[in-house]
């Protein structure tokens, strides 16, 4: 796995370099300075030829091959270093994802306490406050127009029963009078009969 990375490492220096190198001077190179590409063409235009080979001195070949291995150290401490970058964004950004989602359950819990209210010890929400006090209302209105309606009801009936007692009372004080009309007649008769008798 740690010669993957190196290869990965060493390719991506190749690359960085290569495109630095293209933009700067071709002409100047030394294993001292320059990208590491430089330094290879550096190497080859300094290097000796023998048949279809090159000679390298053994100097050379360990400078640049300290020169590609300080490069990769340098590589390995960038990426060691995004690599912690990016653990700390990481957690960065679980963090503010925690305070996100506390921020969202106190912003619901915040608007719930405003859609509600305490009634009789118990959070009730509006709408179900309103329901009720509406249903409250309707079935006191619904009762009151019964009770109401029971009223002029009892009220007709007990009008009309004044109305038959009234009436009764006069028929009774008109068989009172006339009882007695025919009583005292009776009793003129009688008298009138009695003194009739007598004489």
């Amino acid at each position: 796995m740690k010669f993957v990375k190196y290869l990965l490492c060493l390719f991506c220096s190749f690359h960085f370099f290569s495109a630095s190198a293209q933009s700067s001077d071709r002409t100047v190179g030394s294993l001292d300075s320059g990208t590491i590409e430089s330094q290879f063409e550096h190497l080859n235009a300094i290097s000796n030829n023998y048949e279809d080979y090159k000679v390298v001195r053994r100097y050379n070949l360990d400078k640049i091959k300290s020169n590609v291995l300080d490069s990769l150290d340098g590589l390995k401490t960038q990426l060691e270093t995004i690599h912690n970058q990016l653990a700390e964004q990481k957690s960065s950004i679980d963090e503010l994802q925690n305070n996100l989602n506390t921020s969202q359950a106190e912003l619901q819990e915040a608007r719930d306490m405003k859609d509600s209210f305490s009634f009789m010890g118990m959070y009730l929400h509006k709408s179900t406050y309103n329901n009720l006090m509406w249903g409250t209302v309707i079935i006191l209105t619904l009762l009151l127009l019964f009770f109401i309606y029971r009223f002029k009801k009892s009220y007709s009936v007990i009008s009309e029963v004044k109305q038959t007692l009234e009436e009764t009372r006069e028929e009774f004080d008109l068989h009172r009078r006339n009882t007695l009309e025919r009583e005292r007649k009776l009793n003129r008769q009688l008298v009138d009969e009695m003194n009739k008798r007598k004489v």
